[in-house]
């Protein structure tokens, strides 16, 4: 499910900023973005956002700034800087190109000059960025809730479509078997044949047709399952695997259904119903 989230939290004068974003994903996946001083606490960011979230690509940034009380020194890799200097005399001789190699040259590359590490503990603000985080959790996952709601309204709506037209299947499943007694009759007559309709041949054929198109079993598995898809839309937890075990079976039944119904106006519900299942299975991959 899709959703955003910030967080701000204040240690000492420096001020930890937290923000999620989440898109769509069956399983669950967090990218963590963490200044380098603070890496020892990524652990930590992934088990709170595993107790909050089991769905979705969440992208995680954090970063702090130093306050007007705060104070961050400056360290100097004079190692890395004599090392800038000789490569760069090298490079100058071996390609006999002119110009000046200067303080500032050598001060500009990377990893010469940077922020101490040992300014910040990390262990002492972990408070603060989980103050922060908590925060921005609780935004995203409110968005996240109403995304929700308005699934749920869409899956209500499709499921109520699904049952209209499985009551429509269990008016006319009684007719199937007469239906084709009388199909059966019409075509023996068309034939010139003599057959009594109380022929044991007859009565055969009817009986073993009745058992192959009995799908009472099916229609009473299937309102199980509608009952408790809808249940599980009531429930205020994380439902979303349920849901598409759920559908699963439903799917199952139908598909039972509509090889044993041998008519064609319950197979064209059945088509609907398979339609409409379709689009619900490709919502709940987004349900938490």
């Amino acid at each position: 499910m899709t959703g955003y989230g910030r967080g701000e939290a204040d240690h000492n004068g420096a001020k930890f900023t937290v923000e999620l974003n989440s898109v769509n994903r069956k399983q669950s996946e967090f990218v963590i973005n963490l200044p380098h001083e603070f890496s020892g606490l990524e652990g930590r960011v992934r088990q709170t956002l595993n107790e909050r979230l089991s769905r979705g690509r969440t992208s995680v940034s954090i970063s702090y700034e130093q306050g007007s009380n705060g104070r961050r020194d400056l360290a100097l890799d004079i190692a890395l800087a004599r090392s800038y200097h000789d490569a760069m005399r090298a490079l100058q001789k071996e390609l006999g190109a002119p110009g000046e190699i200067t303080i500032g040259t050598i001060l500009q590359a990377p990893g010469v000059v940077r922020f101490s590490e040992n300014d910040v503990d990390a262990e002492c603000v972990w408070p603060a960025i989980h103050a922060a985080l908590a925060a921005a959790l609780g935004a995203l996952i409110r968005m996240r809730e109403r995304e929700g709601k308005h699934l749920s309204t869409d899956l209500r709506q499709r499921l109520k479509l699904m049952r209209d037209r499985i009551k429509e299947v269990s008016k006319r499943f009684p007719g199937v078997v007469k239906r084709y007694r009388d199909s059966l009759r019409e075509r023996i007559n068309k034939a010139g044949l003599e057959l009594a309709s109380d022929d044991e041949r007859l009565l055969k054929e009817i009986a073993i047709f009745a058992d192959r198109s009995d799908v009472s079993e099916e229609l009473t598995r299937l309102d199980s399952h509608f009952t408790q898809f809808a249940e599980q839309l009531r429930k205020e937890e994380p439902v979303g695997r349920t849901l598409e075990f759920i559908t699963q079976e439903i799917f199952r039944e139908l598909n039972t259904l509509g090889a044993k119904a041998n008519d064609a106006a319950i197979s064209q519900h059945v088509v609907v119903c398979k339609a409409e299942l379709e689009k619900i299975r490709e919502q709940i991959q987004n349900v938490e």
